[in-house]
């Protein structure tokens, strides 16, 4: 599965999040944003704890999948839970292509990315606003996605942080080959400066699935962040 993904992300891409579906249509709406031309599908995890709500699990995961697969997707999930390491090799089973944890959850980051890589999917690392940007320095070749919080995670809908892009700009050198991914505040009047930055992957939830015609909103995202 993280060949898929590996070779998904060698392009700029605009990774619909879930979140801010439509649950009693899940289906529908992740064959919208696929239409339109998405191909990573972002999952978001939480668990009540490293952040107050409680959203989806591996069960949905699983009901998602194939669906994503079978259109030639991935899927990218966002585990912003305590103790990630318990539960990364259910994610990988229910389908998951990369599976990011964030580095202030666990004091096991470096062993956390091996684990995540011999289960088969790429490995992410996730930095929250408040988290500088050298906290991944000393994971630079274990990861494959760096993913910079825009957003304090927990809700969608939340106002994009300004100073973003900068922090984005000085993750740019410490990262190696990994993708910069960010995720919070992304829609058409923000993308642009992300991706100038040295962001490539451009996670989108309230701004696409919040929008009268979904597919409108992922184009104009994607034209914005020159992403396919």
């Amino acid at each position: 599965m993280s060949e898929r993904m590996w070779e998904l992300i060698q392009s700029p891409r605009v990774a619909p999040s879930i979140l801010s579906a439509d649950f009693a249509k899940l289906g529908a709406q992740v064959s919208e944003v696929m239409d339109a031309g998405a191909r990573v599908i972002h999952f978001d995890v939480m668990d009540g704890h490293f952040v107050p709500p409680i959203t989806i699990g591996p069960l949905v995961l699983g009901g998602i999948a194939d669906q994503v697969h079978d259109a030639g997707g991935a899927v990218d999930v966002h585990l912003m839970i305590a103790a990630p390491e318990r539960q990364i090799e259910e994610f990988a089973e229910a389908g998951a292509d990369s599976i990011t944890f964030h580095e202030e959850a666990t004091p096991h980051a470096h062993r956390t990315l091996h684990a995540i890589r011999e289960l088969g999917c790429l490995a992410g690392v996730a930095i929250n606003p408040g988290t500088p940007p050298d906290a991944v320095a000393e994971l630079r070749g274990l990861a494959d996605v760096v993913l910079c919080m825009s957003v304090n995670p927990g809700w969608g809908g939340q106002s994009f942080i300004e100073t973003s892009p900068a922090k984005v700009e000085r993750l740019v050198p410490l990262v190696g080959e990994a993708k910069i991914e960010v995720d919070g505040g992304v829609d058409a009047t923000t993308a642009g400066s992300l991706a100038a930055a040295g962001a490539s992957l451009f996670v989108a939830g309230s701004a696409i699935f919040g929008a009268p015609d979904p597919a409108q909103a992922y184009a104009d995202i994607a034209a914005a962040a020159g992403a396919v």
